[in-house]
């Protein structure tokens, strides 16, 4: 099946709007794949369909209101990256951080693989440091 790099970003536009959006993991088999793959930078775990609906609800219960907002898309062959400015209140704890009920706002970097209509890796990173000084959730200090 020829995929083209419109159709392989229409389908991750769709797993940000359909599912981290609205935290419904119900049909989220529909866009990802049995064996995907989710990397922290060198780290790769295979998480599949249930590993990522597990890291979307994670998400949700630390943002509950999470929205994603896609700035923009590159896609190279399998390779779709987003460019995304997230917005979400702080309600749960996370790395140990407790909530500060504040409404944060956040940009990030993903980098998700598409294969056979499906998103077979998914990766990425966001700008945190700054809107938790923002909120006192950490704070600089200072000797």
């Amino acid at each position: 099946m020829d995929v083209s790099t419109e159709d392989n970003k229409r389908l991750v536009r769709r797993f940000y709007k359909e599912v981290v959006n609205t935290g419904d993991v119900e049909n989220i088999a529909a866009l990802v794949s049995d064996d995907c793959v989710e990397t922290d930078g060198r780290v790769r775990v295979v998480s599949g369909i249930e590993g990522m609906a597990r890291h979307v609800t994670a998400v949700r219960e630390v943002y509950p209101d999470l929205q994603l907002t896609i700035e923009r898309q590159i896609a190279e062959g399998d390779w779709v990256v987003t460019v995304v400015t997230a917005r979400g209140t702080h309600r749960g704890s996370w790395l140990g951080m407790k909530p500060t009920g504040r409404h944060l706002v956040f940009t990030g970097v993903n980098v998700d693989r598409v294969r056979n209509g499906r998103i077979i890796e998914h990766g990425g990173a966001a700008n945190m440091l700054q809107p938790f000084l923002e909120a006192g959730a950490l704070r600089v200090v200072s000797e």
